[in-house]
């Protein structure tokens, strides 16, 4: 995997981070630099971390499902752009004004989840783990400490086209991981 297909992934990734700092900037009448720096760490940390656990669990399986790795690889980002497209044009849901431990970490566990799934397809593209992560938590950090401050400025309104677009990108490249293996795409 490149490190352009890395980065594409890892900015699809942070797009439910993005629209939920987007919001927390939002619920907050002056966000302060302490707003940013707690949304990039939750969210980098939890977006860093699952994947890691993803990868994990997909090399304990690997050897039994070898033969169709690529088709899990395509369904499992493909379900999960599916669903943030699905999400981007749902009604925008309130968020509390709160940045503490108990308000951040069930919105970093939630906005994580697909990251998971990514990992686990990681572990199939024999993709290097540690870089891939960091990377991955690096972009989201920066793009959640930014959707603070652009909620802040900007409102809702990018909330639902960040969510879209992460969607849209997810998809796109579990369509490129299976043309790539059928042979369609050198």
């Amino acid at each position: 995997m490149s490190l352009w297909e890395l980065f594409v992934i890892a900015v699809g990734l942070s797009m439910d981070a993005f629209a939920v700092s987007v919001c927390k900037g939002l619920s907050v009448s002056r966000p302060r630099a302490g707003h940013s720096l707690s949304c990039g760490l939750y969210f980098g940390a939890f977006q860093a971390l699952m994947p890691l656990v993803g990868w994990r669990l997909g090399v304990q399986f690997k050897s039994m499902i070898t033969s169709i790795d690529h088709w899990i690889a395509f369904v499992l980002l493909g379900v999960i752009g599916v669903n943030m497209v699905r999400e981007s044009r749902e009604e925008d849901a309130s968020i509390d004004d709160s940045f503490s431990f108990r308000a951040m970490l069930p919105l970093a566990v939630a906005t994580s989840i697909d990251a998971l799934a990514v990992g686990v397809t990681f572990a199939f593209l024999q993709v290097p783990i540690l870089p891939a992560v960091s990377f991955i938590g690096a972009t989201t950090f920066v793009l959640s400490a930014v959707g603070v401050r652009v909620g802040a400025a900007f409102g809702a309104r990018f909330r639902n086209k960040a969510e879209l677009a992460g969607g849209m990108i997810l998809i796109l490249m579990g369509v490129k991981i299976l043309l790539e293996h059928l042979g369609v795409l050198g």
